[in-house]
């Protein structure tokens, strides 16, 4: 799947509730709950949310960490996401 359309299917709510839910842990799906209730959205639209600001904001380091992880990753789409949500918490930290 080409890069760009799997930032447009996680940017769905609903795919990027369920891509979550099959690559979470019990822990960081507590805290990213905890995020998403602090921001008034439930946890899909944060998610999709922070899919959004990675693919607009992210800096040139980030892609290439990205790029690398995505390739050598058995599981693309939830690779893309955990880093995502990292580079998410760590801007609104």
């Amino acid at each position: 799947m080409a890069l760009g359309d799997l930032i447009a299917r996680l940017s769905d709510e609903a795919v990027a509730e369920e891509t979550l839910l099959n690559v979470t842990n019990l822990a960081m799906l507590a805290q990213l709950s905890a995020r998403a209730e602090a921001e008034g959205l439930d946890l899909g639209a944060y998610t999709a949310a922070a899919v959004n600001r990675f693919a607009s904001a992210a800096p040139d380091e980030e892609w290439v960490s990205l790029i690398g992880a995505m390739s050598r990753a058995s599981d693309p789409a939830a690779t893309f996401l955990e880093l995502a949500l990292a580079y998410d918490a760590r801007k609104l930290a």
